[in-house]
């Protein structure tokens, strides 16, 4: 559905997009993550027509953004990062006026109807835009790139704004937008993308530095196996016991309370389970233990590892 190939663009003789290349198929959520500055914005202003690529290809539904944009911009929902909102308008009339633009014709009242409903703005629609909250603002924004229902949606931190509740209602309505829509979703709230995605690409500096599942992406930058254990006992002690036992490369003990239980990250060679060791090793010393499993990767490990300085 999408096809990025070895897309550049180049700022006063800086690359914010440095030869980077993907794909999104059909009704497949992808998450487009990157830290401030990585270019995401960019891309995703080339594939919406909103400027050119200084080199390289973009298709959308088999289209090519440069030369035949407006058959892509027919087929495509943006919501950028500041919603497109006209404040003297009502909700219901800017969407009206939207669809219009977008070419709905004959259905145009059952469409604005219908995002009206998907986006919780039954109690809002008759309202003033300019006087609507921000989280209210972000909902009509989404409403707009749901209008006459586009093969591929864009959106630019669709939840920034919302509360709790309404997060997880727009959460809720990407996720049922699969299937029917394909949808790059760019947002920092990292466990929305393990949430909502199947799919994720980052980048940093204007380079794809990694493209994976969420689960795939933490099993490819694992190095170690990691355990957390919470005895109760001396924590000094415990330390060098643990230390002791063969396969362990790392202990660190969690700051905590003092004087109560404590917890350490264990860390081992991949592929060894030093679980039933560090059980016996508790249990012979007449130590209580508490909790000892398994910790994954977390993508905001996998992020914070591919994008920092230290990394590079």
């Amino acid at each position: 559905m999408i096809e990025v190939e070895h897309l550049s663009k180049v700022y006063n003789g800086r690359k914010a997009v440095d030869d980077i290349s993907f794909k999104v198929e059909k009704g497949e959520i992808l998450g487009f993550l990157g830290p401030n500055g990585a270019g995401k914005t960019t891309t995703m202003r080339i594939l919406t027509c909103f400027m050119p690529a200084t080199e390289g290809t973009a298709r959308v539904a088999g289209y090519d953004v440069f030369e035949e944009s407006l058959e892509v911009r027919k087929r495509i929902g943006y919501l950028p990062e500041n919603p497109p909102l006209y404040p003297e308008m009502s909700v219901e009339s800017y969407l009206d006026f939207v669809a219009k633009i977008k070419g709905a014709k004959s259905n145009r009242k059952a469409q604005v109807g219908e995002v009206v409903e998907k986006c919780g703005l039954g109690d809002a629609r008759s309202r003033i835009i300019g006087r609507l909250s921000k989280g209210y603002k972000q909902r009509v924004g989404l409403a707009q790139a749901l209008l006459n229902n586009p093969e591929v949606l864009i959106l630019d931190e669709p939840t920034i704004g919302l509360d709790p509740n309404q997060i997880h209602e727009v959460r809720s309505l990407i996720k049922g937008l699969a299937y029917s829509h394909t949808v790059i979703l760019s947002t920092h709230i990292l466990p929305e993308v393990s949430m909502t995605c199947s799919r994720v690409v980052i980048i940093n500096k204007g380079k794809v530095v990694a493209m994976n599942t969420p689960e795939g992406l933490a099993d490819q930058m694992k190095g170690t196996e990691r355990i957390s254990l919470t005895v109760d006992g001396p924590p000094d002690e415990i330390c060098e016991k643990i230390k002791s036992i063969d396969g362990v490369l790392s202990v660190q003990k969690e700051e905590g309370k003092s004087g109560g239980p404590h917890t350490f990250i264990v860390e081992s060679k991949l592929n060894s389970d030093l679980r039933p060791a560090l059980a016996t090793v508790v249990a012979s010393a007449g130590w209580k233990l508490l909790d000892l499993r398994g910790v994954s990767m977390s993508l905001e490990d996998v992020f914070i590892n591919l994008t920092t300085n230290e990394q590079e």
